[in-house]
């Protein structure tokens, strides 16, 4: 019926009607807590491009794990960003490394929680690339990668993760990982992948907290080109046929097609990784008063969702969750 018969607003004018026939909802359980693992004990360093972000010993992320799901969060992200680095990031399958220790400090304190830990070599590589290098130096060696990933994945398994999420883009990466954890025996561990992520420009505050800027050149010639999307449906469908229990958009606010693309083509479970340049650009708009930033925070987990993500990996998810927590 037309105006004045049909009124849209009478849908908006009650708090609790509003509530009533809202089409999508945010709840702590479903975000995801990115954490960043350092060696040692007791250790707590600030993350300047990244308010209110920090990379921590095991035995302090366990703490912040605990935390995150004492208020309803189910997951945490595991990243390592370890002292050793040499050209082929071996300290990635040590089984005494920073994520792999931290796994089982949470494992321990935490049993509860989903333990997802990520799976790439950019941050233990001496030259910052997210595999070996080939000869030429000028590029990275997909296939020689593919066993060095799957080792680490190996290794996180063994320590306790629940799931591992390759994040290196490597070709084939997905059936190497799922082969080498059925053949250790970890056939029960499950893989979370990065499908569909992007070369893109707001990962610079990431690079800063795990030291994982490139040596030389960019990660363009692995990671997505930004102008495509079909092409994302090409990973997902890849990774889903080579194991993917989990399949993942990233970054999010810049690709919200993308993950609505993969939710209406996919069945899958479907992460979104809402990143750090995502996450800086509100704190510090915030921080200087031009926005309310617990509003904008919201506003932008919440079109996430309403995209298609059952996932939402986000580093405000403490701060989400205490809102709806209220």
């Amino acid at each position: 019926m037309p105006f004045p018969h049909s009124r849209m607003r009478r849908l908006r004018l009650h708090p609790a009607v509003r509530e009533m026939v809202a089409e999508t909802r945010l709840s702590p359980a479903d975000f995801m807590l990115p954490l960043f693992v350092v060696p040692g004990k007791g250790v707590t360093e600030s993350v300047a491009s990244m308010p209110g972000v920090s990379r921590m010993s095991a035995d302090r992320v366990a703490l912040e794990a605990r935390e995150a799901f004492s208020e309803g969060i189910k997951g945490v992200l595991l990243f390592g960003a370890p002292s050793k680095k040499d050209e082929r990031g071996s300290e990635a399958s040590s089984a005494d490394g920073c994520v792999q220790r931290a796994v089982a400090e949470i494992k321990e304190k935490v049993p509860d929680i989903a333990v997802f830990t990520d799976v790439c070599l950019c941050a233990y590589t001496s030259h910052g690339h997210c595999g070996v290098l080939a000869a030429n130096r000028k590029d990275v060696d997909n296939d020689a990668t593919l066993k060095i990933l799957a080792q680490a994945a190996s290794s996180h398994a063994k320590a306790g993760a629940d799931f591992v999420a390759p994040s290196d883009m490597m070709d084939g990466r997905v059936d190497a990982i799922r082969q080498k954890l059925d053949e250790d025996g970890f056939e029960n561990t499950g893989i979370m992948a990065y499908s569909a992520k992007y070369a893109s420009a707001f990962y610079g505050p990431f690079r800063d907290a795990a030291h994982s800027t490139p040596e030389f050149g960019d990660r363009r010639g692995y990671q997505m080109n930004p102008a495509n999307a079909r092409e994302a449906l090409a990973e997902i469908a890849q990774d889903i046929e080579e194991g993917a229990d989990i399949v993942m958009v990233k970054p999010a606010l810049a690709y919200l097609d993308v993950i609505r693309a993969a939710r209406d083509v996919f069945d899958a479970p479907l992460a979104a990784y809402n990143v750090s340049g995502e996450f800086a650009m509100l704190k510090a708009a915030a921080e200087r008063g031009w926005l309310d930033g617990d509003r904008a925070m919201m506003e932008t987990l919440l079109s996430i969702r309403r995209a298609g993500a059952d996932i939402v990996i986000t580093y405000f998810a403490k701060d989400a969750a205490r809102i709806l927590n209220r």
